[in-house]
């Protein structure tokens, strides 16, 4: 596993503009009916990574206008929570990940976005301006590496115990970390 220091990695230096997948219409990414992108690339690399076919930023297919347009369109759904941004790591996607998370704010600001990430919210705090932008637009970020030695099935919505769940809009409002408030214990 590797452990960046602040600015270390740059989604302009790394990412090539790629996701892995895309799956509209999933209950398993988040809450509700959701909409979800995998973006290719992760420098984390965490020991018993359950997708570490995301790991290369050469991986996958190019990010189109085409597949925004599907996105924005499957979102649109009315039983469609919303997105889910997954990988790879999001956070070193900014340049493609930025342009969409705007759009969708604005063309459809009733829908919810959800991220998951290897960064801890403490060492997101300390990252770069594309990353803190994106992070203005997430509302519910599950922070962390995947750590095996607390790997844990039960838990609701990640793999291990050191991970969070938190409610980034009211963590940015108050200035200090909030977990989300429909966590199950």
């Amino acid at each position: 596993m590797n452990n960046p220091k602040p600015g270390e990695w740059k989604s302009e230096e790394l990412s090539q503009g790629k996701i892995i997948d895309y799956k509209a219409f999933n209950f398993v990414d988040g809450e509700g009916v959701r909409n979800s992108l995998y973006v290719s690339g992760c420098m984390f690399h965490c020991e018993g990574c359950y997708n570490v076919a995301t790991w290369s930023f050469n991986a996958g297919i190019p990010y189109t206008q085409a597949l925004e347009e599907r996105i924005i369109k499957d979102l649109s759904q009315p039983y469609v929570q919303g997105l889910t941004l997954l990988g790879g790591e999001p956070f070193l996607n900014t340049g493609i990940l930025i342009p969409l998370l705007k759009r969708i704010k604005s063309e459809l600001p009733n829908k919810d976005i959800w991220s998951w990430t290897g960064y801890t919210w403490e060492e997101m705090m300390l990252e770069t301006d594309d990353k803190l932008e994106m992070l203005k637009m997430i509302d519910i970020l599950v922070d962390g590496r995947y750590d095996r030695t607390k790997r844990n099935l039960m838990l609701q919505f990640r793999g291990s115990s050191n991970q969070r769940i938190i409610d980034v809009q009211r963590s940015l409002e108050y200035n200090k970390l909030i977990i989300w408030e429909k966590l199950q214990k």
